[in-house]
């Protein structure tokens, strides 16, 4: 088996890649990461679910694909040029609510309903908010985080972060927990009954 043979990357993938290259984005969805989110949100449908750290869209992009007609999809980022630059990709998709918005206090502030996957690519719901974002996540409902491995924009100190982060969600008895050496370094946890 060859992993990297993925032949379904999203129509409008290449785009957003060249439009990452063209910016000097450096923060791009791993491929991987992208086609699991892709299979796992196919597996929810009429879901509820919700992106933190939205970037240029390359995860979103995966995210969408795996949607069906009845499922919704939010997705936030606190820096409006990306958030621009993701709403001209997606803002014609009527199940898709892209936001511009500290994703703390947006989090903090979420009234709706419980998602049935949160994607957390950003600090807040990953190393801030954790507590919070997890309440929001249904019973059977996915918690998916990437960068787990160590990566070349890592600050220094960023490795204490994510073993405290590591340390936390294998202790916690309401999610059942996969730790995946593969991509960059994938949690998925389930929330359990």
């Amino acid at each position: 088996m060859n992993d990297s043979n993925i032949l379904d990357k999203p129509e409008i993938h290449s785009q957003i890649e060249n439009k990452s290259k063209e910016i000097g984005f450096t923060m791009p969805s791993d491929l991987y990461i992208g086609t699991l989110l892709k299979t796992l949100i196919t597996s929810k449908p009429k879901s509820n679910l919700l992106e933190l750290g939205t970037g240029i869209g390359l995860s979103l992009s995966w995210m969408i694909d795996g949607m069906d007609a009845a499922s919704k999809l939010s997705s936030i980022d606190n820096d409006p040029k990306l958030i621009e630059i993701a709403k001209n990709y997606f803002a014609h998709d009527k199940r898709v609510n892209i936001i511009n918005a500290d994703a703390t206090e947006w989090i903090k502030n979420y009234k709706g309903e419980n998602f049935d996957l949160v994607f957390a690519d950003a600090w807040p719901g990953k190393y801030s908010e954790i507590n919070e974002i997890l309440d929001l996540i249904k019973v059977g409902g996915m918690y998916i985080i990437d960068d787990m491995l160590p990566q070349p924009n890592w600050p220094q100190g960023h490795q204490e972060n994510v073993e405290k982060l590591i340390d936390y969600l294998e202790n916690r008895n309401d999610f059942n927990l996969t730790k995946m050496n593969w991509s960059t370094g994938i949690i998925i946890a389930t929330k359990k009954q």
